[in-house]
């Protein structure tokens, strides 16, 4: 189940809104057939896994991240080439929490005579997969929160520069994570000051779609997020305040608008995150700036975070933090975390959290579950 778990995590980036899953065959304790779920709309880990089988898959032991789909969508039914194939017995780390296959995947294996247990690495399997459980669950979104900061906690130096703050290292480390999300966000004013394109340049990774928020539907004329919107593809979440004419030029440029309620003149965050799910966007990317950020802590909207701490002190007492807004009036407010990992990257420090009512995905010494 290691090595189906490992191969699961190959997906990454590829096959959102679908779970990461991995299959492993083994028959007279060889491996004799491994595959992965490579990318959305193609072949599932375990039609790949047979088609690679170095001899007759017949009486094996099929290993499984996920419970085997058994409805038709993109793909026909795992089950039915499961059973095609004479797999005698098939261990899954997890159920599918998707209504469509939930149980019923097991259930028409044992009717086929086909031994089943589920369960083993079952925490590591939900914390592999975590955004595509959220997603499924309630349809919202996973929101991962990322932030260079001094060791002092800014973000920027008084006048706003920002360019670097942590190493190239780190810089390296924050594209693979667009790479692994589907979407990426930041609010206008981060556009306006940083000018980013907000791509994955990692060859062989793919770009997120770029999410900016902006009240009123306006972003500055050269920059590169307009620049390209149709090159990647760019949604501009406004609230209903936003003039047509501002909707018009966005759209003129490849933008795609996407209204949502106001709240405080602003864009009402949870009306947002919603209608993101509904787009079909599984996990965003949120790389602030300070205020947006807040307005995700704030409303406790924000699910993991990734903190890429410089051995830097810059000062100043209008420098801009991560994380801005009003702020939590008393310490007891405050939004808690659970620290997953804290490791070098270079000179740099990253510290990976999860909100605390996430806190139950980190798995424990050791493996969890049974065969």
């Amino acid at each position: 189940m290691s090595v189906a778990m490992e191969l699961a995590g190959k997906g990454a980036g590829f096959v959102n809104p679908n779970p990461m899953v991995g299959a492993v065959i083994v028959k007279d304790g060889r491996i004799i057939g491994k595959g992965f779920h490579m990318r959305y709309g193609g072949p599932h880990a375990e039609p790949n896994a047979l088609a690679s089988c170095t001899e007759d898959p017949a009486g094996a032991t099929m290993y499984v991240t996920l419970e085997p789909c058994c409805h038709y969508g993109k793909r026909p039914p795992c089950t039915d080439a499961i059973i095609a194939a004479g797999i005698s017995r098939v261990v899954a780390a997890s159920g599918d929490p998707n209504p469509l296959v939930s149980g019923k995947g097991l259930s028409i294996l044992r009717e086929h005579g086909i031994e089943v247990s589920c369960g083993l690495m079952e925490k590591e399997m939900r914390m592999l997969n975590r955004v595509f459980f959220k997603y499924i669950t309630d349809g919202k979104p996973w929101i991962s929160m990322k932030a260079a900061m001094t060791a002092d906690g800014h973000i920027a130096a008084v006048t706003g520069d920002s360019k670097w703050v942590t190493s190239e290292q780190s810089r390296h480390a924050a594209h693979v994570l667009r790479g692994r999300h589907m979407g990426i966000m930041a609010g206008s004013g981060t556009v306006r000051a940083d000018n980013p394109m907000l791509n994955c340049r990692i060859e062989g990774m793919k770009s997120p779609i770029r999410i900016i928020v902006s009240s009123s539907a306006s972003l500055p004329a050269g920059s590169a997020i307009l620049d390209t919107a149709k090159d990647y593809r760019t949604i501009v979440a406004h609230g209903e305040e936003a003039s047509r004419e501002n909707i018009v030029l966005l759209e003129k440029a490849g933008v795609e608008p996407m209204a949502c309620l106001s709240e405080n003149g602003k864009v009402d965050i949870s009306d947002m995150v919603s209608k993101l799910g509904k787009a079909g966007i599984d996990s965003i990317l949120l790389e602030g700036g300070s205020e947006l950020n807040w307005s995700f802590v704030e409303k406790g909207l924000a699910d993991e975070y990734y903190f890429f701490i410089a051995p830097k002190i810059i000062g100043g007492r209008t420098a801009k933090t991560p994380v801005g807004g009003e702020g939590f009036p008393l310490m007891r407010d405050a939004g808690e975390l659970v620290f997953e990992s804290v490791r070098k990257i270079g000179n740099d420090i990253l510290m990976h959290a999860f909100s605390k009512k996430n806190g139950h995905l980190l798995p424990e010494a050791g493996r969890s579950g049974h065969e």
